[in-house]
């Protein structure tokens, strides 16, 4: 039988009634349990004092892209810092973690592989959203920003795994930082994949890539590093050991999920290394068809200018001049001029110029 059963709030709107637009999960977790699950209509007075009546029971609200209004209904029943529900509304912030009381405020920023055919000057690899998490003793509240990271899977395989969430609120922040760990390795590895093709076009014998295209890809790692390397200070904070406000079991678990996150932190960091040696192969490229492109110019200067000085010279029109009355003077002149520049021709060709 499904231990989850559905929770009908009251009809009148009390003050701690949220935006429904706002909400997009709610659930009453006891021992692991999700055993209220009102969904967007909940009345989170009424959820968030029985949570705090039952031993071992916390709330677990998600909200995506909440008003300003629905996230000051929020704050005021949970006690959120007026200061972390302004960090919210600009949208744009640092990787952090903050403690406000016994409240943490973490924010972390999530990423997600945009499909491509190919790299191009405008293509869109990496595409990054902000998740903001407020953890307190008996609630743990989810905003999100953007489509990148639904959450709803995640719900749904902690809903089926009791032993997970029996760990209180800091279960699903464990698990909502893990899963994200794991997107960024995924990421990486599709990066990768980008970064050899790039690197195949680069030194292919005619390489259909440009700088533009290799410099797009940077930016896009950039975009991609801004969201992976400034997570390790958070990881740092919540499995160090001086950290006593986590139980030391889930320590262990964040310490797992920073293990992970080196690892991919270091990757990132080689891709930045190859493509820097990428671009500037590339522009090394660029400055030697340049240098290729001025000696044929040069030595074909140099075939003109050979049969313009002699056709210059017998345009003098001087009265004593060699071979100027001479019956084959002027078809002689021209073969002069045609072996002339064939030989220069083929001692620049000998030489690479041509």
């Amino acid at each position: 039988m499904d231990s989850r059963r559905t929770w009908q709030p009251p009809r009148p709107a009390g003050r701690g009634r949220a935006d429904h637009t706002a909400i997009v999960g709610c659930d009453l977790i006891v021992d692991g349990t999700a055993v209220e699950s009102p969904g967007p209509a909940a009345d989170l007075a009424q959820l968030h004092r029985a949570a705090r009546e039952r031993e071992g029971a916390f709330v677990w609200l998600g909200l995506h892209e909440p008003t300003e209004a629905a996230l000051t209904r929020v704050a005021e029943e949970f006690g959120l810092h007026p200061l972390a529900i302004e960090d919210i509304l600009h949208r744009e912030q640092r990787v952090k973690i903050e403690r406000y009381d016994d409240v943490f405020f973490l924010v972390v920023r999530a990423a997600q592989y945009v499909e491509h055919e190919r790299v191009t000057a405008t293509s869109e690899i990496v595409s990054t959203g902000f998740v903001r998490l407020f953890v307190g003793p008996d609630f743990v509240i989810t905003v999100r920003q953007g489509t990148v990271m639904e959450l709803s899977s995640l719900r749904a395989d902690l809903s089926s795994d009791p032993e997970a969430l029996s760990h209180g609120p800091w279960s699903v922040v464990h698990a909502i930082l893990d899963r994200l760990v794991d997107v960024y390795v995924d990421i990486a590895a599709a990066v990768q994949t980008d970064i050899e093709l790039t690197e195949a076009a680069v030194f292919a014998p005619r390489n259909p890539i440009s700088v533009e295209q290799i410099y797009q890809l940077k930016r896009q790692l950039m975009k991609f590093k801004a969201a992976v390397l400034p997570l390790q200070r958070p990881l740092a904070a919540l499995s160090g050991k001086q950290n006593t406000d986590l139980p030391k079991e889930i320590r262990r678990y964040f310490s797992d999920v920073a293990d992970h996150h080196t690892a991919a932190v270091e990757q990132v960091l080689s891709f930045d290394d190859m493509l820097n040696a990428l671009l500037q192969a590339r522009l090394t490229q660029l400055t030697v068809e340049q240098n290729n492109d001025m000696r044929k110019i040069a030595s074909w200067a140099a075939i003109a200018a050979l049969t313009t000085a002699i056709a210059g010279v017998y345009g003098m029109n001087f009265a004593h001049m060699p071979e100027l009355t001479w019956r084959y003077g002027y078809p002689s002149v021209l073969l002069l001029l045609l072996v002339s520049a064939f030989v220069l021709h083929r001692v620049l060709r000998r030489a690479g110029w041509l």
